[in-house]
């Protein structure tokens, strides 16, 4: 099934993921598994953005994030707290990979303590597929082959 993100809503709509989401560090190590049975992950659906994926805490392997630096506002969803990503043995492999909403606003608090993987960052799957990263630094969506652009993000776009 193809879905394009144009039609997409705005203000964003949450739903359960649909699909199986892993994430897997840099060096291969299992972050998060988790089954859409499972109701532990969730997208979120905004015009002109691929959908972003988010895993609750306690899908994630113990010990694999702490809080990282900076904070970001979305004036969907409120304020936006960093995570780092730690390797097995505790070094930080990846600054600001994911994000969070320790308290997001009305409508989004199933985001609670959520995290949001970039893609770029480290390895993201749906069922057996891996997805690519939205363009650009800022946002964090997954581009699958479920789904289909033009998406915000690359050079040029900030304006949409």
């Amino acid at each position: 099934m193809s879905e394009s993100c144009w039609d997409y809503p705005r203000p964003p709509r949450l739903e359960p993921a649909r699909r199986r989401v892993r994430v897997l560090d840099p060096e291969g190590r299992l972050l998060a598994d988790v089954d859409p049975a499972e109701g532990r992950a969730w997208r979120v659906l905004e015009t002109s953005h691929p959908p972003t994926y988010y895993v609750a805490a306690d899908a994630l392997v113990p010990g694999a994030v702490r809080p990282g630096q900076g904070s970001s506002w979305c004036e969907w969803k409120g304020q936006a707290s960093y995570v780092d990503l730690l390797g097995a043995d505790g070094r930080v492999l990846r600054p600001r990979a994911a994000w969070t909403y320790p308290r997001p606003t009305p409508g989004y608090e199933a985001l609670t303590g959520a995290l949001a993987f970039y893609p770029s960052g480290v390895r993201c799957l749906l069922d057996d597929e891996e997805v690519q990263a939205q363009e650009g630094d800022f946002y964090g969506g997954w581009i699958s082959s479920e789904v289909t652009g033009p998406f915000k993000g690359a050079p040029g776009t900030l304006g949409w």
